[in-house]
């Protein structure tokens, strides 16, 4: 059961269900083709890889920079920008693949694993390369193919990833710029709500003066706040959320009156001197 927030501390960003949706985002060409399975349970006990990839196809070759390494099984493995993959992780990821392999007597040789992080993992790439003599190498931007283990292993550090090729996992971050985060807003206003929602929500709860700044920049109002909010589902959440509080119907919720007042102008800073328990 997660900790109960704090009056006046930050709220906690739920990274992993943006993360799932992401790397769904990400590999949308290939939707029919895979099968995804999110905090899948690798045994009865509460052992879980964020994210399971089945290839329904296994002779299935997809050519998208992050799934190229895709063999008939695939487990990823998710790192939140306030967190690093250390060489415990690492092994703990590896443990979770020989688990699966076991109890559902699959070739382990036809799984590969993934680690996805923000930060460039140097210690973890250290350990590799000195301690278990195996080679690291960059095939693409951020993208790194580790060999000499019994499956194949891949790390993406998506800070690094090109916007062009990787738009959602390049979001996953508490430092977008105003390019970056103006084509999520854009390209997000296709996107079903439901399919969309959790990632929204954090990207904006981690990037609120970034998307303050688009907000201003954009002149041609091509990028409507409330429009992408409707669309992916938020405002009804957020009212929903008001209702168990004992908020009125109608009556705007604590998000939803912070959003209004970055489209007026207000900074960061300002808000939060102006939230309940602020200084």
């Amino acid at each position: 059961m997660d900790e109960k927030r704090q009056p006046g501390s930050p709220e906690r960003i739920p990274w992993h269900p943006a993360f799932a949706q992401a790397i769904r985002m990400e590999l949308e060409q290939y939707k029919d083709l895979l099968e995804f399975h999110d905090e899948f349970r690798l045994t009865s006990e509460p052992l879980e890889i964020d994210v399971l990839i089945i290839k329904k196809a296994p002779e299935l070759t997809i050519d998208k920079n992050i799934a190229r390494i895709f063999k008939s099984v695939n487990l990823v493995e998710y790192k939140s920008p306030e967190d690093y993959v250390s060489v415990y992780d690492f092994y703990k990821t590896l443990g979770y693949a020989c688990l699966y392999a076991a109890f559902n007597r699959h070739d382990v040789r036809e799984m590969t694993v993934t680690i996805v992080e923000t930060r460039h993992p140097k210690e973890l790439f250290k350990y590799i390369r000195e301690d278990e003599r195996c080679a690291v190498e960059e095939e693409s931007p951020g993208i790194y193919r580790i060999t000499g283990y019994w499956m194949p292993i891949q790390v993406i550090e998506s800070k690094k990833l090109s916007p062009d090729q990787n738009l959602w996992l390049k979001g996953l971050n508490r430092e977008l710029n105003t390019e970056t985060a103006g084509s999520i807003l854009k390209v997000s206003r296709n996107k079903n709500g439901p399919d969309i929602a959790a990632y929204l929500y954090a990207v904006l709860l981690a990037n609120a003066k970034t998307i303050q700044e688009v907000l201003k920049m954009d002149k041609t109002e091509e990028i409507t706040l409330d429009e992408v909010l409707e669309e992916a589902g938020l405002t009804k959440k957020w009212e929903e959320r008001g209702e168990e509080r004992g908020e009125k119907r109608g009556e705007k919720t604590a998000w939803e009156k912070v959003l209004t007042l970055l489209k007026q102008g207000y900074t960061v800073d300002e808000l939060e001197r102006m939230a309940p328990g602020g200084q």
